[in-house]
C-alpha cells in the first residue's frame, strides 16, 4: 500500500461517505435517487441537491489527481452526475407535450411533474393528484445544468435536447407572474392546494435565466446552434418582483427559510446587499431555534398536534402550531454555505458546531443530518408557553440526503478541498458586488432628409435611415417575431417562444444575422399602435425613464446598451419639431441625463462598443442547412424592410357643398353624442360614491352623472329601482326592456337634449328622440354634413351617432380607390387628424371606438399585481370589478369595457392610467407604500375633483378638461396626486393645461401626524393663500388618502392586535371576526386584504379615513395596555359618530363655525349628529359634520382628540365601575 498525503486520506474518507450515503442509492437504469428505501419516487429538487456533493467531490479529486486511480475516481464521480442529470432530462422529455401546452396556459394541470419513478423514469401520480407546478425545481435543474456544463461536464448530447432545454427556458420565463406550489409543494399554508406567487420560485427562475443566457450546452466543442438564448428582460422582471416581495415569501407566508437558497448558494438571485442581509437577519431572528430553522410560521408539518389522517388544515387550526413548529437542521447547512461564500470564518465555525451538536452518529461513526426535530407530544404546551425550553426529538428520514449533501459541501469548503469559485464557475456569487457605471449609447435617426435638416437647425447632427446602411433599423415587433423561431423543433412538436413581449433591454442590443446587422427601436415607441406615443412630451419622459432603467438594470452583459430612436413625421407638431424633444436631445449632448451617463453618436461608431447578439437560431437547422436563412424568415424580413407609412384616406377633405336647412337641424340633434357617453362623477359631496346614504336626498343633490343634465338618476340601474320621472314629454321605447324610465331636466330644454335611456344588454346608450325618427332616411345627409364641417368635434359626434345606430362596419356609400368606405375607415381618418392636431379628448374617444389598445396593458396590470397590489376598475360604488390575477389582454379590455358601459373615453383613460401606474411602480415603488388596492375609477374621480378645485369650474367642465389633458400632463397629474404634492395649473393655449408643482417651502413640509405619517399630510395651496382653499385642506387630504386607500404604517399588524383583544370589529355592518387571528399571522398579506375589503365597503373616502383614524386610536389603547380586554364587538362607526357628537357639543359651547350648520338648535345634534336634518345642512358624508372632516388630526379641536374621547366613553361603559383606572400620561 503506497503512502498517501493527509489530504488524500481525508478525501478518501469523504469518498466512502458519499458512496455509502448517496451513490449506493442511485438507480442503475435511470440514474435517479429514490426518496427512501421504501418509497421509489424521485423528486427533481431533492435529486439535484443530492448530486451536488458528488459533483463537489469530483472537483476536489481533480485537483490532487497525481495518480491514475484518482483520475479514475474523478471520472467515475463526474459520470454519476451526468447520469443523474440525463435521467431527469429523459423523464422531463417524456412530458414534452406538457411543456408545449404550459407555455400558453400556465395552468397547474399542464405543468411538468415534480416527481418521477426512480425505477422507470415515468410518472407516478396523476396531474391533479399532486401540486406538480413547482417552478423552482425546474429552475434549479437549469441552474445546475448551466453550472455543471460551465465546469466542463458534457450533459446534453444532441440538438433536439438543446431545443428542449430552450423550451424549458420559455417554461420558466413567466415565473414572475405564475403562482405555483413552491419549494414545500403546498402553496397556501393551509395546504388546500391553492398555488401562490412564491419569492423562492421567482428567485430561482431569475438565477436560471441569467445562468442559461448565451450558454453553449456543448461546452467548448459547440457552435452557434447549441447556444441557449434568453431575453434579458425576463430575468429583469423576476428581479423587480423579487425586490418588492422580500423578505416576504408569499401571501400566506410572511417569511420562509427556503429563501436562504436564493439569497445565497445555489441561486445568488438578489443583487442588493442590504436586502440580502435584511432577509437573512429576519429569518434568523424569527425562525431559527436550537435545532435548525422552522420552515415558516405556524407550519403544522409533523408537529404533535397535526392530524396525520388528512392532508390539509382548517384555517382556524393554524394557531395551535404557534411556537411548536418543527425545526429543520437543513437550514444550518444553507447558512454554513452562505458564510463559506462570504468568507466569514467566525460564523462558519459557530454554525458548524451548532449543526454537529444535533447530528446523529451511526455505528460506523458517520454523522448523519436528520430531516427535522419535533417537540414530543406531552411537552407541547410547555414549549408554547416558553419557546425553546423543551428537548426535541428527531423525526423523518435520517440521513436527510438533501441536507447531508449540503453538509458535505460545507465540509469540503471549510477544509479547503474546494474553492468557492469551483462550485460557482459562472460567478453568480459576484452579482451583488458594485459594478462600474453603465454608459448608455444613444442614436437618433431621421426618417428622411427633411427631418434631418430640421434637426440641423438646432445644431443636432443626425443620420437618416438610408445613411446608416448596411445596418438595418426595424421596429421592436420585428424582433419579437424573429424570436418566435427560437426553440422550434418539429420532431419534438415544440413551437418556439410564445410571448410577444420584447423589453428595452432586448432592443438595446444590436443583432447580427449572417452578414447583416440589425438595430431595433424600443417597443414603447411604436407609432403605429398607440396614441400615447403621439405626445412628444410623454415620449421625452418615457425616454428618460428608459435611460435611467438601462443604467440600473444593464447587468451581466458584455458591451454597452444602445438605444436607437427614429424621428418621424409623426413627431412634428404643425410642421415644427416640438420643444420637449429638442430640450431632451440637447441634454443628451451634455453627457448626463438625470444622473445616468449617456453618449450621443452614430450607429457606425458604436459597433465596437455595443452588445451584439447572434441570431444564429434563424438558420434552417432541421432541414440540414444551418447556414441558410429559414425561408419563412427570409420572406418576413423582405416584407418588413422599412416601408414608408401607407397612404391615408382623403375622404374627409372634400370641397364644402351647399348646406341645407335640414342638415342644420339634423346637426343639432347629433351634437353632444360623444359627451353623452361620459361617466366620470365629480360631485364634491360624495365623490361618486352614492352609497346607502343618498336615498331621500336624491332630488335635492347636485347632479351626479356628467352624462346627462340635472335630474337624471345616477344610473340606469338606479333608475329602475326608484322609478321617478321629472319634467315633461316622457317617451317609453318598448324595445328590449320591459320598463324604461326617462328623466329630463325641468328647465326648458335646448334642442340638443332629449335624453332617453335605453338598456341594451350591457351597454347603456343615450339616444335622442328625433334621431330615432329620422335615422333611416337621413344617413346620407349626415355623411354630406360630415364632409362639409371643418370642426373635428362635430365630425366626432356624427361618427359616434353613426356607430351607435349602424355599427362600425356600416358602408357609407362613399368610395376611395375603388373600395367601399366604412364608418370605421372614417373613424381612422378622424383619429389620425385628432392626433396631429393634439385634440386628446377626441383621440381617446376614437381610439376607444376603434378598439385600439394602450401599450402592453396586460404587462402593466401584471406589473402591479405581482408587486402585491390589487386593482379595481369601474366607477364606485356599484360597478367596481377587482382584478386579482394576471389576465390576457383581450379579457382585460373586455372587463374594462363592461365596467364603464358605453363610456369609451373613460375606458381608454383607465387603460392609460394603468400603464402610468405600472411605470411609477417600476421606478418609484415608494409612492405605493401602505396601499394594497388601486381603485382606478376612484382615482379618475379624484383627478377630476382636483381639477375642478384648482380651475374652480363645475364637475362637467372639469371632466372635459381631464379627458383633454395630453398624455404627459395626465401622467403628471397622477404623479402629483399619488405623491401628495401640491400643484398649480397653467394654460398652454389650445385648451390644453400644464401641471406644475408648487415649489415654495411652505407647501412641501409634511407634518408627520398620527404615528409616523397618516397618509401624506402636507399644507396647501396656490400662491397667495385664499381663505376658501385653506378651509378645505384636511377634508381634501382625507379624501385623497381615502381614495388611494392609504393607511398608516403597520396599520394592519396593529388592527390584528386589536382583534385579539375584542370579539370583533364592525364596519359598515361587516364584521371582522377575531378568529382571523387564529387563521393568519399579523404580518400576513391575506389578513391585510381581509381588513381592507371591509374598509372598502365604505363608499365615501373621507369617512373611510376617519374610520381608519378611529382604529388607530383603538390600537393605542391596546399598545399601551390601558385595559386587558376591550369587551364585546366594537362598532367602529359608533366611535366616529360619538366623536362627531362631542365635537358638535363643543362647537355649541364655544359657538364655533359648526353652529352655522350641524350644531344649530334642533338640528338633531342630540342624535349622535346623524339626524337626517343634520346631514342636509353642510352635506358632510355619512352624517358627520363637514367641519370635523376638515379638522387637523392633532390639537385641542383635532379629530384625534375627539376620537380619543369617544373611545374613553366606550371603555367607561364597558369597564367595571369599582376598579380604579390607572392613568398613564405619555
Amino acid at each position: 500500500m503506497r503512502t498517501r498525503s493527509n489530504s488524500g486520506v481525508r478525501l478518501d474518507y469523504y469518498q466512502r461517505v458519499v458512496h455509502k450515503l448517496i451513490l449506493d442509492h442511485q438507480q442503475p437504469v435511470t440514474g435517479l435517487f429514490p426518496a427512501s428505501p421504501h418509497n421509489d419516487h424521485a423528486w427533481i429538487r431533492d435529486n439535484l441537491y443530492c448530486i451536488l456533493a458528488v459533483w463537489g467531490l469530483s472537483m476536489a479529486f481533480k485537483k490532487i489527481a497525481d495518480q491514475d486511480e484518482d483520475r479514475a475516481k474523478t471520472y467515475e464521480l463526474e459520470q454519476s452526475c451526468v447520469k443523474l442529470m440525463r435521467g431527469l432530462l429523459m423523464a422531463m422529455m417524456q412530458q414534452k407535450d406538457k411543456v408545449e401546452k404550459f407555455k400558453s396556459t400556465q395552468h397547474p394541470h399542464d405543468s411538468l411533474h415534480a416527481k418521477y419513478s426512480s425505477i422507470t423514469g415515468r410518472i407516478v401520480v396523476k396531474d391533479n393528484e399532486w401540486g406538480h407546478l413547482q417552478i423552482d425545481a425546474i429552475s434549479l435543474y437549469l441552474l445546475i445544468l448551466a453550472q455543471m456544463t460551465a465546469s466542463g461536464l458534457q450533459i446534453v448530447f444532441s440538438l433536439d435536447e438543446v431545443a428542449f432545454i430552450q423550451n424549458l427556458v420559455f417554461y420558466i420565463e413567466s415565473a414572475y407572474c405564475t403562482p405555483d406550489y413552491g419549494i414545500w409543494e403546498r402553496g397556501d399554508k393551509t395546504n388546500h392546494g391553492l398555488p401562490e406567487l412564491n419569492a423562492s420560485s421567482i428567485g430561482m427562475a431569475k438565477a436560471a435565466l441569467e445562468a442559461m443566457n448565451e450558454l453553449d450546452l456543448f461546452g467548448a466543442r459547440g457552435g452557434p446552434s447549441s447556444v441557449i438564448h434568453v431575453l434579458a428582460d425576463e430575468a429583469q422582471k423576476c428581479q423587480a418582483v423579487l425586490q418588492s416581495m422580500l423578505p416576504r415569501e408569499s401571501n400566506s407566508k410572511e417569511l420562509d427559510s427556503g429563501l436562504l437558497s436564493i439569497i445565497s448558494y445555489p441561486a445568488f438571485a438578489v443583487d442588493d446587499p442590504q436586502l440580502i442581509t435584511k432577509t437573512r437577519d429576519t429569518i434568523v431572528s424569527k425562525l431559527q431555534g436550537k435545532y435548525g430553522c422552522k420552515r415558516f410560521l405556524r407550519d403544522g408539518h409533523r408537529t404533535p398536534r397535526e392530524d396525520p389522517s388528512r392532508l390539509y388544515y382548517e384555517p382556524w387550526e393554524l394557531r395551535m402550531f404557534e411556537n411548536i413548529e418543527c425545526e429543520w437542521p437543513l437550514f444550518f447547512c444553507y447558512l454554513i454555505l452562505d458564510y463559506c461564500f462570504q468568507g466569514d470564518k467566525v460564523n462558519l465555525t459557530e454554525y458548524m458546531q451548532k449543526l454537529e451538536k444535533i447530528m446523529i452518529r451511526k455505528d460506523d461513526g458517520i454523522k448523519l443530518v436528520p430531516e427535522l426535530y419535533s417537540v414530543p407530544g406531552d411537552k407541547a404546551h410547555l414549549e408554547q408557553i416558553e419557546p425553546g425550553s423543551q428537548e426535541r426529538i428527531p423525526l423523518g428520514r435520517c440521513p436527510f440526503i438533501w441536507a447531508q449533501s449540503l453538509y458535505i459541501l460545507g465540509k469540503l469548503l471549510q477544509e479547503g478541498f474546494l474553492a468557492v469559485g469551483e462550485l460557482d464557475p459562472l460567478n453568480r456569487r459576484l452579482c451583488s458586488e458594485k459594478k462600474p457605471d453603465v454608459v448608455v449609447q444613444i442614436v437618433i435617426l431621421a426618417e428622411d432628409n427633411e427631418i434631418r435638416d430640421k434637426l440641423l437647425e438646432y445644431d443636432l447632427h443626425v443620420q437618416t435611415i438610408s445613411e446608416v446602411a448596411p445596418i438595418e433599423v426595424q421596429p421592436a415587433r420585428v424582433l419579437s417575431h424573429l424570436y418566435t423561431y427560437l426553440g422550434r423543433n418539429k420532431k419534438l412538436g415544440l413551437s418556439g417562444r410564445k410571448s410577444r413581449d420584447v423589453g428595452i433591454l432586448s432592443t438595446s442590443k444590436l443583432y447580427s444575422l449572417n452578414e447583416r446587422i440589425f438595430a431595433f427601436t424600443p417597443q414603447n415607441f411604436d407609432y403605429e399602435e398607440y396614441y400615447m406615443t403621439r405626445d412628444p412630451a410623454l415620449l421625452a419622459s418615457t425616454f428618460t425613464a428608459n435611460v435611467a432603467f438601462l443604467g440600473m438594470s444593464w447587468k451581466q452583459m458584455l458591451g454597452r446598451p444602445t438605444i436607437t430612436l427614429l424621428a418621424t413625421q409623426y413627431l412634428l407638431d404643425q410642421g415644427k419639431i416640438p420643444m420637449a424633444m429638442i430640450t431632451t436631445m440637447k441634454k443628451l449632448k451634455s453627457g448626463y441625463i438625470n444622473g445616468t451617463r449617456v453618449t450621443l453618436g452614430n450607429l457606425g461608431d458604436f459597433l465596437s462598443t455595443s452588445a451584439i447578439t447572434n441570431l444564429s437560431f434563424l438558420g434552417s437547422q432541421e432541414e440540414g442547412y444551418p447556414d441558410k436563412l429559414n425561408p419563412q424568415v427570409q420572406s418576413y424580413l423582405e416584407e418588413h424592410l422599412l416601408r414608408s407609412f401607407s397612404s391615408r384616406l382623403s375622404v374627409l377633405a372634400r370641397p364644402p357643398a351647399v348646406r341645407h336647412a335640414r342638415a342644420l337641424r339634423r346637426r343639432m340633434s347629433v351634437r353632444g353624442a360623444i359627451k353623452k357617453t361620459r361617466s366620470i362623477n365629480v360631485d364634491s359631496d360624495t365623490l361618486g360614491m352614492e352609497g346607502e346614504y343618498v336615498g331621500s336626498h336624491l332630488l335635492e343633490r347636485k347632479p351626479s352623472w356628467l352624462e346627462v343634465e340635472p335630474g337624471r338618476s345616477p344610473s340606469p340601474e338606479d333608475a329602475k329601482k326608484r322609478a321617478f320621472t321629472k319634467g315633461t314629454s316622457t317617451t317609453s321605447l318598448g324595445i328590449t326592456t320591459p320598463t324604461i324610465e326617462i328623466s329630463k331636466e325641468s328647465t326648458p330644454p335646448p334642442p340638443k337634449e332629449e335624453g332617453t335611456v335605453k338598456n341594451v344588454l350591457l351597454r347603456n346608450r343615450t339616444i335622442s328622440e328625433s334621431q330615432n325618427i329620422y335615422a333611416e332616411q337621413e344617413t346620407d345627409e349626415l355623411i354630406a354634413m360630415l364632409r362639409e364641417t371643418e370642426s373635428l368635434d362635430e365630425q366626432g359626434d356624427i361618427l359616434q351617432y353613426l356607430v351607435d345606430t349602424h355599427g362600425l362596419e356600416f358602408n357609407t356609400g362613399m368610395q376611395e380607390n375603388g373600395k367601399h368606405v366604412t364608418v370605421k375607415d372614417l373613424l381612422k381618418v378622424l383619429y389620425e387628424k385628432a392626433c396631429s392636431q393634439k385634440l386628446w379628448g377626441l383621440v381617446r374617444h376614437t381610439a376607444g371606438m376603434l378598439g385600439k389598445r394602450v401599450e402592453d396593458l396586460a404587462k402593466a396590470v401584471t406589473d402591479l399585481l405581482v408587486r402585491q397590489k390589487q386593482i379595481t376598475v369601474g366607477m364606485p360604488p356599484n360597478n367596481e370589478h377587482t382584478i386579482i390575477a394576471p389576465l390576457p389582454e383581450n379579457e382585460l379590455r373586455q372587463l374594462i369595457h363592461v365596467a364603464y358601459g358605453d363610456d369609451e373615453s373613460t375606458a381608454m383613460l383607465t387603460q392609460e392610467l394603468l400603464v402610468y401606474l405600472a411605470m411609477f411602480i417600476r421606478t418609484e415603488p415608494q409612492l405605493f407604500l401602505e396601499m394594497l388596492r388601486l381603485r382606478v375609477g376612484l382615482i379618475i374621480q379624484v383627478m377630476a375633483t382636483e381639477l375642478s378645485r384648482t380651475l374652480s369650474c363645475d364637475g362637467e367642465e372639469a371632466s372635459e378638461h381631464l379627458l383633454n389633458l395630453s398624455p404627459f400632463e395626465m401622467k403628471n397629474l397622477l404623479h402629483h396626486i399619488l405623491s401628495g404634492k401640491e400643484f398649480a395649473i397653467n394654460s398652454v393655449g389650445r385648451g390644453n393645461f400644464s401641471i406644475v408643482s408648487n415649489k415654495s417651502n411652505r407647501y412641501t413640509k409634511k407634518s408627520q401626524i398620527l404615528l409616523e405619517g397618516q397618509g401624506l399630510q402636507g399644507t396647501i395651496d396656490e400662491a397667495p393663500i385664499t381663505e376658501p382653499d385653506r378651509q378645505g385642506q384636511w377634508l381634501r387630504r382625507r379624501r385623497l388618502d381615502g381614495a388611494l386607500n392609504r393607511v398608516p404604517r403597520d396599520f394592519y399588524q396593529r388592527v390584528w392586535a386589536v382583534l385579539e383583544k375584542c370579539q370583533g370589529l364592525v364596519i359598515q355592518g361587516k364584521v371582522l371576526q377575531p378568529n382571523l387571528t387564529q387563521e393568519m399571522t399579523s404580518g400576513e398579506l391575506k389578513f391585510a386584504l381581509a381588513v381592507e375589503t371591509v374598509l372598502n365597503s365604505i363608499p365615501q373616502p373621507e369617512y373611510r379615513q376617519l374610520v381608519v383614524e378611529a382604529l388607530m386610536v383603538l390600537t393605542l389603547v391596546v399598545e399601551y395596555k390601558a385595559v386587558n380586554h376591550l369587551g364585546g364587538t366594537i362598532t367602529v362607526e359608533h366611535l366616529v359618530h360619538k366623536a362627531n357628537q362631542i365635537f358638535l357639543e363643543d362647537q355649541t359651547r364655544c359657538s364655533g363655525d359648526a353652529t352655522l350648520c350641524c350644531a344649530k338648535e334642533g338640528a338633531g345634534a342630540g342624535a349622535g349628529g346623524a339626524g337626517a336634518a343634520g346631514a342636509l345642512v353642510c352635506g358632510g358624508a355619512a352624517g358627520v359634520c363637514q367641519l370635523l372632516y376638515d379638522s387637523a388630526p392633532s390639537g385641542r379641536f383635532g379629530t384625534m382628540t375627539y376620537l380619543a374621547r369617544a373611545v374613553a366613553a366606550l371603555l367607561a361603559e364597558r369597564l367595571p365601575a369599582h376598579e380604579p383606572v390607572e392613568c398613564a400620561i405619555t
